[in-house]
C-alpha cells in the first residue's frame, strides 16, 4: 500500500488514472448498449480500421491519436449506413474490416521509418499518457457521454424493439450511425488502455458482466461502469507493482469479473429475487 502511494506522487502515475477513470467511465456507459445490440463484431471492426487510420496517419507524418479517430468514425459511417439491419450488419462489417486491414498493411509496409507508435496502438500505452492527452480523452469523453444522453431514450427503446420504434417513428436508421459514431469514440479511448487487439476488453465484458446482474437498464449501466472502473483502476495498480503491461491486468480482471457475474454473484441475486416475489406475493394476498 506504502509502494502505492508513493507512485501516486508521480505525474505519469497521475495521467495513467485520471485517463483511465475517463476512459472506463465511457467504456462501462457504451458496453451497457453494445452488448443489448448485439454489436461485439463492429467494436473489433472499429478498433480493427482505427488501427488502419492510425498507419495512415503516420504514413502522412500526422498525429496517429486523430487517425486512429478517422478511422473509426469512417468506418462507422459506413457500417451504419450499409448494415443498419443485425441480419446484414455482420456481412457489412466482415466486408469493411477485411479491406480496411489491407489498407493498414499497405500503410506500414510503405512506412519506412520504426512505426512504433502503430504497435503502441495495437497494444496500449496508459502509462504512457500526458497530460495534454488526458484533457483531449476529456473532451471527448464528455461529447461522447452528451451525445448518448441525447439518443438514450429513443436508443433504448430502438434497442428493445426495433420494429415497433421504427413503426411508432423512430428513426431506427439515423440511431444505428449515430451509436456507431458514439462507439467509435468509446473504442478510441479504450484503444489508450488495453490497445487495439483487445479492444473487446472494455467494451464487451463490463456491460456483459452487468447485463448478468440486473435486467434494469439503468441500473446495468451503473454495474458496467462499476466493473470497467474495477478493471481499469486496478489493472493500472497491478501493472505499476508488477512492471507488466497494463493489458495483462486488465483483461484478467475483465474476465474474472464476468465469470463471478455470471456463476457466482448473478445466481445469488436470482435465488434472492425469487424468494422475495412470492413473499410479497403472499403479503398481498393476505
Amino acid at each position: 500500500m506504502d509502494q502505492v502511494i508513493r507512485l501516486l506522487a508521480y505525474d505519469f502515475v497521475q495521467n495513467a488514472v485520471a485517463a483511465g477513470i475517463v476512459i472506463a467511465i465511457v467504456s462501462g456507459v457504451v458496453s451497457r448498449f453494445v452488448v443489448a445490440r448485439n454489436m461485439s463484431f463492429a467494436v473489433h471492426a472499429l478498433a480493427e480500421l482505427g488501427f488502419t487510420g492510425s498507419a495512415g496517419f503516420i504514413l502522412l507524418r500526422l498525429s496517429p491519436v486523430l487517425g486512429l479517430l478517422t478511422g473509426s468514425a469512417v468506418t462507422a459511417v459506413f457500417i451504419g449506413l450499409l448494415g443498419v439491419r443485425a441480419r446484414g450488419r455482420d456481412v457489412v462489417v466482415g466486408v469493411v474490416m477485411a479491406f480496411g486491414l489491407g489498407l493498414g498493411v499497405l500503410f506500414i509496409t510503405l512506412y519506412r521509418g520504426y512505426s512504433s507508435q502503430a504497435f503502441a496502438i495495437l497494444f496500449g500505452t496508459i502509462t504512457g499518457v500526458s497530460r495534454g492527452d488526458v484533457l483531449l480523452l476529456l473532451v471527448i469523453g464528455v461529447i461522447t457521454l452528451a451525445a448518448l444522453a441525447v439518443i438514450y431514450r429513443p436508443l433504448t427503446f430502438a434497442t428493445v424493439d426495433p420494429e415497433v420504434a421504427e413503426a411508432r417513428g423512430v428513426p431506427v436508421g439515423m440511431l444505428a450511425v449515430l451509436f456507431l459514431l458514439i462507439m467509435a469514440a468509446a473504442v478510441a479511448e479504450a484503444i489508450q488502455v488495453v490497445g487495439v487487439l483487445l479492444i473487446l476488453t472494455l467494451l464487451i465484458t463490463p456491460g456483459a458482466a452487468a447485463e448478468r446482474l440486473t435486467p434494469k437498464p439503468g441500473r446495468a449501466v451503473v454495474y458496467s461502469v462499476a466493473i470497467a472502473l474495477f478493471c481499469t483502476l486496478g489493472g493500472i495498480g497491478l501493472s505499476l507493482l508488477t512492471n507488466l503491461a497494463v493489458s495483462v491486468f486488465v483483461t484478467t480482471l475483465s474476465f474474472a469479473s464476468y465469470l463471478a457475474a455470471r456463476f457466482v454473484i448473478g445466481p445469488t441475486l436470482q435465488n434472492r429475487s425469487t424468494r422475495t416475489t412470492p413473499a410479497a406475493s403472499s403479503r398481498s394476498a393476505a
